[in-house]
């Protein structure tokens, strides 16, 4: 008589991450600026993207790890060694990150007529937040002032990304193939690199 093999619950693939496992890299990858500083990024907003092997996965990667550099910089005092580090640090990620942004996806889908307004968008809220931050960066960091500015641009940045994570990264989506996604990741990862190493902070005072 032959039995039957018990079925077996699905096992996942070794190797693949998950959306937590994602998130979790991203802040580990921001601790290691300052790790006494505590990143409580808490819950982020809903997307398909964490997690995922291709550019939209790599760019909320980068997201959540200026979720928590963001986080961090809150939680420092005054002029402090660990703020000027977390500043400098979020200054070069997101202008890198803007840049290979810009290059690897935004031009790709700036020539469909669908998402040319969503693309448009994203590239000018990069170019608002480059003023916003040499705003911050010209002004002193000791006082109170500063962090009550910075919270605002971190308001303004927070929903910059979480507007690309809900809404445009899906738009745009749907107009590329899965070698798209794949090869779009690759030119991110080079251009990311380049772009960052020669990121400056800049400083200048936004009058108005």
């Amino acid at each position: 008589m032959t039995t039957t093999p018990k079925s077996r619950a699905p096992t996942k693939s070794i190797g693949k991450r998950t959306a937590a496992d994602a998130k979790a890299s991203a802040v580990a990858k921001a601790k290691k600026i300052a790790p006494a500083v505590p990143a409580q990024i808490g819950s982020t907003p809903r997307t398909k993207f964490r997690g995922k092997e291709d550019i939209f996965g790599r760019l909320v990667e980068d997201h959540d790890r200026h979720r928590a550099l963001l986080a961090m910089i809150s939680a420092t005092h005054g002029d402090s060694k660990d703020r000027k580090k977390l500043f400098k640090e979020l200054v070069l990620e997101i202008h890198g990150h803007a840049a290979a942004e810009e290059q690897a996806l935004w031009s790709s889908v700036m020539r469909h007529p669908k998402t040319t307004e969503d693309a448009g968008h994203a590239v000018g809220e990069h170019k608002e937040m480059d003023k916003l931050l040499a705003d911050l960066a010209a002004r002193d960091m000791a006082k109170s002032g500063w962090l009550r500015r910075f919270s605002k641009v971190k308001d303004e940045y927070l929903h910059h990304i979480r507007e690309e994570e809900q809404e445009q990264f899906l738009h745009a989506q749907k107009h590329l193939t899965p070698d798209d996604l794949r090869h779009l990741k690759q030119v991110f990862e080079e251009r990311k690199s380049v772009e960052k190493a020669n990121a400056v902070v800049k400083k200048k005072i936004r009058l108005k």
